[in-house]
């Protein structure tokens, strides 16, 4: 008689330890889950930062060919060939690392990439002076990669603000942003393109 009331009163501590377990797992699984979305989130912007440096590099690779070939038929425009190349080499000195995309940097490197966008403004249109230039097959081919590169750029730029969005909003609701403060996620901040580097060159003809 004895044994079944210890069997019996035993019943209830089972339970209310299979319960706690079972709390314990859940609460741990949406921690977990919650982490490893954050995570997720923050590779994806760190992704998406490097398609968009990946693109303004594209562009920066374009400018030498297009240099030398405008130079081919406008030689005397030295000051401009001399203020596109060292806009250039400006722009490509302003690295990012993606674990470090702060306003400031990103500011700093969104303003070389509009002052490269001015000068590469300017040297479009002294073609404009040269029908040659303007005709010539390579500088067509370059204009042409030119502007899709700009294109591009401007596609990456825009993915890459969603997924800043995505992962902002996701770390800052409640308790989520409790997770993403003792794991030290913080907000992300937007790249803002500044005016000239949000207008391509115009290399239309």
């Amino acid at each position: 008689m004895e044994t079944e009331l210890l069997k019996s009163g035993r019943k209830p501590l089972i339970r209310i330890a299979v319960v706690i377990i079972l709390v314990l797992l859940g609460v741990y699984s949406y921690f977990a889950g919650t982490y490893n979305k954050m995570v997720r989130l923050d590779e994806n912007v760190q992704s998406a930062w490097g398609q968009v440096e990946n693109q303004y590099q594209r562009r920066a690779d374009l400018i030498p060919n297009l240099v030398n070939t405008v130079k081919g038929y406008a030689a005397h425009e030295q000051a401009t060939f001399t203020a596109v190349l060292e806009a250039r080499a400006k722009a490509t000195q302003v690295v990012i690392d993606a674990d470090h995309l702060d306003a400031a940097s990103l500011k700093r490197f969104s303003a070389a990439q509009s002052e490269l966008s001015s000068a590469l403004s300017r040297l479009m249109a002294v073609s404009e002076s040269y029908p040659d230039l303007k005709s010539s097959e390579n500088f067509v081919m370059l204009q042409s990669q030119l502007e899709g590169t700009e294109n591009r750029i401007a596609v990456e730029r825009k993915r890459f603000n969603e997924e800043i969005n995505t992962y902002n909003s996701y770390i800052r609701g409640f308790p989520k942003n409790i997770i993403a403060q003792y794991h030290g996620f913080e907000r992300r901040n937007y790249f803002e393109a500044e005016k000239e580097a949000e207008k391509a060159p115009n290399v239309s003809f």
